[in-house]
């Protein structure tokens, strides 16, 4: 059907855009801020390690080959359990698996404090009950992020969704920006209360958001369209109808994900990228210690500028990408500026000033292409095909985090400078700029079109309201 101008007239029982960008609306304030929380506490128990570090490599006794191993380690059982846990979720719905998740999640990751009791109980080493406790932490959380992707594909057309991404996609550097002064304060001021260690107190106290989200999600989070019980039958004609038109075309058969060379693009893209990302993530704490700050909290502090910085980017480039309807510079250009930021930070790290700069330039870059990126699977895949997809591509691309640690970590051991590992994160994200501008633009062009639904029973439901 061909779009209608926005200056005309609708035909008579379709629905203007008015009405509908009213309805989204209405679906963007009853779903984004229950999941932008729960990103938020997932973020909080995803990356807490990296300030952990600081301290409990001297308590357990680690070197930071270990630290860097224990923390890419979660992502081998977030690779192994991604795509069954998309499917169990597409299965049982997302109220259901998405509180299951968060629950057990926060449970293993306050367990991490008690890495050497548990080691004495179970009689082994305080490593290797380390590494399992990443592991089983992965295995609970895998699933969580592309089932979000995917539950918003439940609602939202492709040509939607980069605004909606970056409503959600904001909690990662909300969590990160919060994230490093709570860590850092807690850190400080709870070391040695009740004899347990400032890291140790860290994990226990935000792993509880986790816990309250879940219950949040149980309560008040509906499966999806059919389910909602704040939505009229002609809201829900709607919603369905646009859904309906934007999947034609799209992969929705299981066997269609594994042999489409589109997936696998955006596998290589999400690898290199997030491979920047997560070694950023894990290991800016340490890099900020390593230009000579000592005080915890202050290296907390610093730690938030970046991320807080990078928030105002990730907004302003999504909402640039909507209005355009441009898609593949505004992913590809935000990589680039990511590389460059990193190899900045690691030339001037003699510098805190100047360091704290280029990682605030690295950092707008990374996050400013995610919400971008997140909108690309939702292109070429539906139903079933998007459940399995979306989990595959996330499972993938997050094997990054065990590169994007151990990078760093191999990088200092050979070389003795922790900086040394950033121009291979700088590289990988320059190979993923390169790969975002090898998009076909068939995957691209129906997403700019800003369509209202097709006249369908839906469209007269709506008329008739």
């Amino acid at each position: 059907m061909q779009r209608v101008p926005e200056h005309s007239h609708a035909p008579v029982g379709a629905p203007d855009l008015a009405s509908e960008d009213r309805l989204y609306r209405k679906v963007i304030l009853r779903t984004l801020p229950i999941l932008l929380l729960c990103y938020i506490a997932a973020y909080l128990d995803r990356v807490n390690i990296g300030f952990a570090k600081l301290d409990m490599l001297g308590d357990l006794q680690f070197s930071n080959t270990v630290y860097a191993l224990g923390a890419s380690v979660f992502f081998w059982g977030y690779f192994i359990f991604e795509v069954p846990s998309n499917l169990l979720l597409h299965r049982f719905g997302a109220r259901f698996w998405i509180t299951r998740i968060m629950i057990t999640w926060a449970v293993v990751s306050m367990a991490v404090a008690f890495t050497a009791p548990l080691a004495a109980f179970f009689h082994v080493e305080a490593s290797t009950m380390f590494y399992v406790l990443r592991f089983l932490l992965g295995i609970c959380e895998a699933g969580f992020f592309p089932g979000v992707i995917l539950y918003l594909n439940y609602w939202f057309p492709t040509h939607r969704q980069s605004r909606v991404m970056s409503g959600f996609l904001i909690a990662l550097p909300i969590s990160l920006t919060l994230g490093g002064v709570l860590s850092g304060w807690l850190m400080t001021s709870m070391n040695g209360v009740h004899g347990l260690s400032g890291w140790q107190w860290m994990l226990l106290i935000e792993g509880l958001p986790s816990i309250v989200m879940a219950v949040v999600v149980f309560t008040f989070l509906c499966d999806g369209i059919d389910s909602a019980k704040w939505l009229s039958a002609a809201e829900k004609a709607v919603l369905k109808a646009n859904l309906k038109q934007d999947d034609q075309g799209k992969a929705s058969r299981l066997g269609e994900v594994f042999f489409n060379p589109r997936v696998w693009l955006l596998v290589l893209i999400l690898l290199t990228f997030n491979t920047g990302f997560y070694g950023l993530a894990f290991w800016m704490p340490s890099i900020i210690k390593s230009t000579g700050v000592a005080n915890t909290l202050h290296i907390g502090l610093l730690t938030a500028i970046p991320y807080g910085v990078a928030l105002v980017a990730m907004l302003l480039n999504a909402r640039h990408s909507n209005r355009t309807g441009e898609r593949r510079l505004h992913a590809a250009i935000p990589a680039f500026i990511g590389g460059t930021g990193l190899i900045l930070s690691a030339v001037f790290a003699h510098s805190p000033v100047l360091s704290v700069l280029f990682l605030t330039v690295a950092a707008s870059g990374i996050l400013s292409l995610m919400p971008i990126y997140w909108t690309l699977p939702g292109s070429v895949l539906s139903g079933v095909a998007a459940a399995a997809g979306i989990g595959m591509i996330n499972a993938f691309g997050n094997l990054s985090g065990f590169t994007g640690s151990m990078i760093t970590a191999m990088a200092e051991s050979l070389t003795g400078d922790i900086n040394n590992g950033t121009y291979v994160l700088a590289l990988c994200l320059f190979v993923s700029g390169g790969l975002i501008l090898a998009i076909p633009a068939s995957m691209l062009g129906r997403s700019a079109e800003r369509r209202p639904a097709c006249q369908t029973e839906g469209d007269m439901a709506v008329s008739q309201a």
